[in-house]
């Protein structure tokens, strides 16, 4: 349920709610905006009939039950959308401007990384992305370069200032993952992995949240409330493209899901073209519908040359088609975009 505090509340009677909400058996959770304070009860087995009650508390407006499975997820515990700041750069998303996230699939070599970080950042690319640890659906497959990897990604953002968004995949990579990188990415193989999640949410870090490829928006969600609810509010959830009967794509990329994770969450959210299609023809129109319905960030895969790429080479841009894709962003797609996230606000 959710405590909402009048525009007067004071400290002192806000923590009055927050103790009386532990005392009823659930958790708080405080959301402090410019007019006025929420205060949200999670969590299951509490007395509910004494956060009811708090509606004759001093300082509180009133008490509504929280209509959505997906609590702290939801536009009704904090009616303010969410931007997460990544790296020392404190590269925003969920503001006002468009990220894009570059870079390959697989960190292959030194030199590969570095010609990639370089070729985006001239482009207009604001991180980099590359894989350290690969899930691959096949043993005999390249599954990256681990700790080697970590370093060269954690010295392409010396060089270029760009941050780093890299994906973990066990609990016990955690702490080093976050020795070097400035966003943990948990791949759509990894999107129900419950106790990673856990894990992950008691990081300091920022989390880019896949969607499954057969997980509904609903699932999506609550994934997204296990960080939120375990004490990690930074997560920005993406829509990668999901499994159907289509063959002519990798997958099918999902343009409702992205307008539909913004209307029933404050989650900034990142589309993954790449993944989404599998094609670097479709890229480009993608990532342009993409941002019309109201995508906060893309994530990109680019390789100086695809065909040698030892991951996901018939999905990624070389450097001079990425630059192409980044001049077509360039439209006035903002102005499309204001009337939808004033409503939805």
């Amino acid at each position: 349920m959710i405590v909402n505090m009048s525009d007067g509340a004071t400290e002192e009677q806000i923590e009055h709610i927050i103790q009386r909400i532990r005392e009823a058996g659930f958790q708080p959770h405080v959301t402090r905006g410019t007019e006025r304070t929420i205060v949200a009860a999670v969590g299951s087995g509490g007395r509910r009939h004494e956060i009811e009650a708090l509606s004759v508390a001093p300082g509180v407006d009133n008490v509504v039950a929280i209509a959505q499975p997906f609590k702290l997820v939801s536009w009704q515990t904090r009616p303010q959308p969410s931007v997460i700041e990544v790296g020392a750069a404190k590269i925003r998303i969920g503001g006002p401007e468009v990220v894009v996230i570059a870079g390959p699939c697989s960190v292959e070599s030194r030199e590969q990384l570095l010609e990639t970080a370089h070729g985006v950042k001239r482009a207009g690319a604001t991180m980099l992305r590359g894989g350290a640890y690969k899930p691959r659906t096949s043993p005999y497959e390249f599954q990256g370069l681990g700790v080697e990897a970590l370093k060269i990604l954690g010295e392409a953002r010396d060089l270029t200032g760009l941050p780093i968004v890299t994906e973990v995949m066990s609990t016990e990579d955690v702490d080093l993952i976050c020795e070097y990188a400035d966003m943990l990415q948990v791949g759509a193989r990894n999107m129900q992995n419950f106790a990673l999640l856990r894990r992950l949410a008691t990081t300091k870090k920022p989390i880019l949240l896949k969607r499954g490829p057969s997980a509904t928006v609903k699932e999506w969600l609550l994934a997204a409330e296990y960080l939120l609810s375990g004490g990690n509010d930074q997560v920005a959830l993406c829509e990668r493209g999901i499994k159907t009967f289509e063959t002519g794509t990798r997958n099918t990329f999902d343009l409702s899901a992205v307008a539909l994770a913004k209307e029933l969450s404050h989650l900034p959210v990142v589309a993954d073209p790449s993944h989404g299609t599998g094609k670097q023809s479709l890229i480009g129109a993608v990532s342009r519908a993409a941002i019309a319905v109201g995508a906060d960030a893309l994530i990109v895969e680019v390789h100086p040359c695809p065909e040698r790429a030892l991951s996901d080479g018939p999905q990624s841009l070389d450097l001079p088609q990425f630059e192409r894709v980044m001049r077509g962003l360039s439209a006035p797609l903002r102005a499309v975009l204001a009337p939808t996230q004033a409503h939805a606000q």
